[in-house]
């Protein structure tokens, strides 16, 4: 899920970066490197041929915790605090496809 690697199950609620896409829609994520199915296990090699992911956007305009960076220079009397908030979009799993 854009460069991430995230544990997913059917009806899991997610918060991804954003993406550009509008609420309600769905979206399908095709790389996938790992199954579990009723105890079978199957390892892409990079990817599972077939599996995907299908997920619907619940909202769009989410913001992440609010993560702090500080610089400082000891000694020199430096110190400076910025922050930001990330833009998160929030995905249900609908749905998890197997070829």
């Amino acid at each position: 899920m854009q460069g991430q690697q995230m544990n997913v199950e059917a009806g899991k609620k997610l918060f991804i970066n954003r993406m550009e896409t509008e609420k309600g829609a769905i979206v399908e994520f095709d790389k996938v490197l790992f199954v579990e199915n009723e105890g079978k296990f199957n390892v892409g090699a990079p990817y599972v041929k077939g599996a995907k992911v299908i997920c619907e956007v619940l909202d769009n305009e989410c913001r992440g915790e609010k993560v702090l960076v500080f610089h400082k220079k000891r000694r020199k009397g430096y110190k400076k605090l910025n922050g930001h908030r990330q833009d998160l979009t929030n995905v249900i799993v609908k749905e998890i496809v197997l070829a």
